[in-house]
């Protein structure tokens, strides 16, 4: 799935448009991924020189967030629900290309409970389980 795809699945804008590519989506798994540059907005203000450039864990958090919301049925919005046992290993810094891996793990009418990992060059930075609520059609109110 290019970017142009994901924007229908994910109605989300720039900068909280936190995956570039999906690799897999399946019923069960997601695999996506983000390539982290150095303009991204948050690096402006997260850390100053002569600080590095860190990735903030909030926003790690959000694409990984964002990678379990593709578990819903297509053309369904997710909102995220609940976020347990978070754990960040390493820093994200620009540069890195994070690997978001989303499995099912428990399915609801309308919830999605998943454990994420986040990992650059396959060591992992963070994880996380997070539960995605199932809310209305992409594009409608209801």
């Amino acid at each position: 799935m290019d970017i142009e795809e994901l924007k229908q699945q994910l109605p989300v804008a720039y900068p909280y448009l936190l995956i570039d590519r999906v690799d897999v989506r399946g019923p069960d798994v997601v695999v996506a991924r983000k390539c982290v540059s150095a303009n991204e907005p948050y690096f402006q203000g997260h850390f100053r020189f002569p600080y590095p450039s860190i990735m903030p864990g909030t926003m790690i958090l959000e694409g990984m967030a964002q990678t379990a919301g593709l578990l819903l049925r297509e053309g369904r919005l997710g909102y995220l629900a609940g976020v347990d046992r978070a754990r960040f290993h390493r820093a994200v810094v620009p540069g890195d290309v994070l690997v978001f891996r989303a499995t099912a793990v428990r399915r609801r009418t309308q919830l999605v409970r998943a454990e994420v990992v986040a990992e650059v060059e396959g060591a992992r930075v963070a994880e996380a389980t997070i539960t995605v609520m199932e809310a209305a059609d992409v594009g409608t109110n209801r």
